[in-house]
């Protein structure tokens, strides 16, 4: 199997997957920054056999501090999530969401940096998947408890490669939000606008074509280390996946710009770097 069969799945590939009746636990994970609590949509029609997972509640720890707006959960944290959504042991586990892939992102990497092994995310989201006629669902699933373990407790410390903020200026280090933030002409979000020194902007949804699905040419950084971040290490997860999609291995700094900014110690540019 390549890079990309290894972290994506078209919405065919995942048609077959769901006749064959094979084990598969499907995830929704709808977030979006103007709409943070996706069950809703979800309600309203679903993949087949799908289950929602919250972003905020299920995908992030607000009760962690000086980690950022969404601080990773931890591996007990997130087992018991597991376990309440069916997941069992070496079950395959597909994710999705209908908003630049940014929650089946976050989904992705935080399972996989778990520990487990077969997660993919669906190529393009909901609307490919109703673009090839694929049927929905509505209302909730309510699955039977699994029994899936989580090796990893500790998700800085994972299986997915991570930063500190004092590790940023060891890598090849990218930006992936919008220009004007990185610019540090606008900022929505955080008390302070601009970013990490040294940081090349490679804004997110530049990694995704017109339809929502990963390019196959994505801009590939120079040979190194590789490093991401965005405002809150939710957005640039796309950026993780992308790369890995294409062979890449790219460590992430989950606390990103909502960390760094809030240390007035910590040097801060803006312009173009």
């Amino acid at each position: 199997m390549n890079a990309r069969d290894q972290v994506l799945i078209t919405p065919g590939g995942l048609a077959r997957l769901i006749e064959s009746g094979e084990p598969l636990r499907i995830l929704d994970v709808r977030w979006r920054l103007d709409a943070p609590d996706g069950r809703p949509a979800y309600l309203d029609g679903h993949l087949p056999g799908a289950v929602y997972v919250s972003l905020e509640d299920d995908l992030s720890d607000h009760t962690v501090a000086g980690r950022g707006r969404h601080p990773l959960p931890s591996g007990a944290t997130l087992q018991n999530a597991l376990r309440r959504w069916g997941v069992r042991q070496d079950e395959p586990i597909v994710v999705y969401d209908d908003w630049n892939r940014v929650g089946s992102a976050r989904a992705w990497w935080v399972l996989t940096a778990a520990g487990l092994g077969t997660v993919r995310i669906l190529d393009g989201g909901l609307a490919a998947w109703r673009s090839s006629g694929g049927e929905l669902e509505t209302g909730p699933v309510e699955p039977q408890p699994g029994n899936v373990t989580v090796a990893q407790q500790n998700l800085y410390a994972g299986a997915q490669p991570t930063l500190t903020a004092e590790q940023t200026s060891d890598v090849a280090l990218f930006d992936a939000r919008a220009p004007e933030r990185y610019r540090g002409e606008i900022e929505p979000l955080d008390p302070v606008a601009g970013h990490i020194p040294g940081a090349e902007n490679l804004p997110f949804a530049t990694l995704l074509a017109a339809d929502g699905t990963f390019v196959t040419d994505a801009r590939l950084p120079p040979d190194g280390a590789i490093g991401t971040y965005c405002g809150s290490g939710v957005t640039a997860t796309v950026v993780v996946a992308a790369l890995a999609a294409a062979g890449r291995q790219v460590a992430l700094y989950p606390g990103s710009w909502s960390e760094w900014c809030s240390d007035p110690a910590r040097p801060v540019a803006r312009g173009d770097d």
